[in-house]
């Protein structure tokens, strides 16, 4: 009788402690500079700003001592995109092969605190996708539809083509912890950013487990005549063909008129 006196004792006094300390729960609050970026003739790129802060998912709730790390992902409008590897044959380029990728990413940018592998182990940091060799990548591969290798040419090719036109980037110090629970994150859109929406994915981690995370938006349009060129051509296309072909026969009259030689 003493022996279940004492541990139904014990059992109280865990109860009793644990209701004092609650455990540590994060919640993540995320705001940007801007919801909408408007694109017009002279359009030279842009960025906006990411700012956050991790708070405790209750009032009564201890701060974690440990420090945390924040992977900020952006993606573009999805799309499908034929990648063809063209070689030369008796002196001529020719196709020589060709790759579908399914609703790739159009944009995308991975910002982070700190190197992955100091973020969390691989396996996990393959299993999140954080960075950008990490992320599945559908593909048509005959009949099938699947992803390869980072080592595949045509997928490594992908991504070093969309790097280069500065739609795909990813740095590992593009995130600053200004306390240890508010951070900045400055999003870059370059010239040629597509337009549609933008999906913003915003991941904190602490030794090396996913704790929460959270989302939020942004959108790309065309404005002004350009918007207005675009709604024509996709709303009234026959009158659209109509008018430029006009415009261009009218342009070269006037060109013989002016150069014309007597």
């Amino acid at each position: 009788m003493t022996i279940r006196l004492a541990i139904a004792t014990v059992a109280l006094l865990a109860v009793l402690i644990m209701g004092a300390t609650p455990a540590v729960a994060e919640r993540l609050v995320t705001s940007l500079s801007r919801h909408q970026v408007l694109v017009t003739s002279n359009f030279a790129g842009t960025s906006i700003v990411l700012f956050g802060t991790i708070e405790p998912d209750s009032p009564n709730a201890r701060r974690r001592a440990s420090a945390y790390d924040v992977v900020v992902t952006v993606t573009g409008p999805k799309q499908n995109i034929v990648e063809r590897r063209k070689e030369r044959v008796l002196g001529i380029w020719t196709n020589m092969g060709s790759r579908t990728f399914l609703n790739a990413p159009s944009y995308l940018a991975v910002l982070s605190n700190q190197p992955f592998d100091q973020i969390a182990n691989p396996e996990t940091v393959r299993q999140q996708q954080l960075g950008i060799a990490d992320k599945l990548m559908p593909q048509l591969l005959g009949n099938d539809v699947g992803d390869v290798g980072r080592d595949d040419a045509f997928r490594a090719n992908f991504i070093r083509l969309k790097t280069q036109h500065q739609l795909y980037l990813q740095r590992t110090n593009g995130v600053t912890l200004l306390t240890p629970t508010v951070f900045r994150a400055e999003l870059p859109l370059p010239a040629g950013a597509p337009i549609g929406n933008y999906d913003v994915d915003v991941k904190v981690f602490a030794h090396g487990a996913l704790l929460t995370r959270a989302n939020s938006a942004f959108e790309v349009v065309k404005v002004g005549f350009e918007q207005f060129v675009a709604n024509a051509a996709q709303d009234y296309g026959l009158l659209y063909g109509l008018t430029t072909a006009m415009m261009a026969i009218m342009t070269g009259w006037f060109a013989s008129v002016v150069f014309r030689r007597d």
